[in-house]
């Protein structure tokens, strides 16, 4: 059922508004006094879910005993990292999240039913594991915190992916990203419908379904102004919690223009993006909307790795973004890619098919490491300077030459697409 909900595309829910919401969902579900938070890491900073965490701790009918952030692959978050995102709240109710040793095994979605969801596109069963945290104790409330927005893997972020995902496994993470990958991200980005949300769905209803999780979700968009503003939040404990959520953001969070756009800059905040990992969102969510022969350009400062996990790292330097069917080729004739299928999805996302030309400006990387990997490389410092990302406005900007470019600040916060390629897939 639903126990709040706001939002309209034009709503700008604002901190008051937030707590009063979360306040008012409390009020519904009564005391708790063994409540459990699931938010998601800096990675999703601007997601306002630090903010909404503080606000569960702070809430009379609720008694936090423990927060897991949901990491994922990703680091765990440094002491100045959970200030930032959650401020005073005490950091010794935060626990960590072991993606590969730390997950109890659940059970087994069948071979069949992966098929029938991909339309016989994969054929694989899948080990569901999570996090042993969620089963440590009896918890009164599990309140799991996430962001709806397009998403490259699930088609839209958030809901059952924040746990599933995000307080995921080895199999559950490697398997879905490579369902996705190989399902074709085109087909999925921007959808609430996906194969990968019908597994996620379904792993959660299976395996979690017996748990009293409670879902707050966030929609953010941005204002005239560039601002972003809270446009929802949806408070429950079912599908329709996500379905209200995913509607609002795709009407604020998709862009689509009239005709490809021929050169994207796009900049990357150094506090969430240190990593090719998650600093493809430059890629993922604008490859639609560029023009064949065109050119994105990714400004990066903060970027200095490419996998957050080592292994994975390790996987990109050697295998490189080099297309779809390179990287399939590699994983049947590569055990190591096999049994990391998370990284072989993440090759796949991250190379523009020979389509566009990608230049990275890293803060971390060399050159060499860069276009070792099948990336083009220009000095960020340079590049920086050229583009003054700090002064630009979103979208279409003009150089100094007089040549165009569009400019993207915040790419994890949206979707963009020439409106006949995403209206075909």
């Amino acid at each position: 059922m639903m126990y709040f909900a706001q939002g309209s595309p034009h709503t700008a829910l604002t901190s008051e508004d937030l707590r009063n919401g979360l306040e008012a969902a409390a009020e519904k579900l009564g005391d708790r006094n063994n409540v459990l938070v699931v938010p998601p890491d800096i990675t999703r900073l601007h997601s306002r879910a630090g903010e909404l965490t503080r606000y569960v701790v702070a809430c009379d009918k609720l008694t936090v005993t423990k927060i897991i952030p949901a990491l994922g692959t990703h680091l765990p978050m440094k002491s100045d990292e959970l200030h930032t995102m959650f401020g005073d709240v005490p950091q010794d109710l935060f626990v960590n999240h072991h993606w590969r040793e730390d997950c109890v095994k659940k059970g087994t979605l069948s071979p069949e039913y992966i098929r029938n969801v991909s339309d016989g596109i994969v054929d694989f069963d899948v080990t569901v594991g999570i996090s042993r945290v969620l089963f440590e104790e009896p918890y009164d409330a599990i309140i799991s915190i996430s962001q709806v927005v397009p998403h490259e893997v699930a088609g839209m972020a958030g809901y059952t992916k924040n746990l599933v995902v995000g307080l995921g496994g080895v199999e559950n993470i490697h398997k879905t990203h490579f369902l996705g990958a190989a399902y074709g991200m085109e087909r999925i980005m921007g959808r609430g419908a996906s194969p990968v949300r019908r597994v996620l769905n379904h792993a959660a209803e299976t395996f979690l379904g017996d748990l009293p999780i409670i879902h707050v979700i966030t929609v953010l968009g941005a204002d005239e102004e560039n601002k972003q503003q809270v446009r929802g939040l949806f408070i429950g404990d079912d599908d329709e919690c996500f379905e209200r959520a995913s509607a609002l953001s795709q009407n604020v969070n998709i862009h689509t223009m009239e005709k490809p756009l021929d050169r994207v800059v796009v900049y990357l905040d150094p506090v969430e993006y240190k990593s090719t990992w998650l600093g493809n969102k430059s890629i993922y969510r604008t490859r639609m909307a560029i023009a064949d022969g065109g050119e994105l350009i990714v400004l990066a400062p903060g970027v200095k790795m490419f996998g957050e996990d080592p292994e994975i790292d390790r996987l990109i330097r050697k295998y490189g973004y080099h297309g779809t069917r390179t990287t399939l080729d590699a994983v049947k004739n590569n055990r190591e890619l096999q049994e990391n299928l998370s990284a072989a999805a993440h090759l796949i996302h991250g190379s523009s098919e020979g389509r566009f030309s990608i230049t990275y400006c890293t803060g971390g990387l060399t050159r060499d490491e860069v276009e070792r990997v099948g990336f083009n490389y220009a000095s960020v410092d340079e590049m920086i300077t050229k583009y003054k990302p700090q002064e630009c406005a979103e979208g279409v900007n003009t150089l100094p030459c007089g040549k165009d470019y569009y400019f993207i600040g915040a790419p994890g916060g949206g979707l963009w697409a020439w409106e006949e390629k995403f209206s075909r897939q």
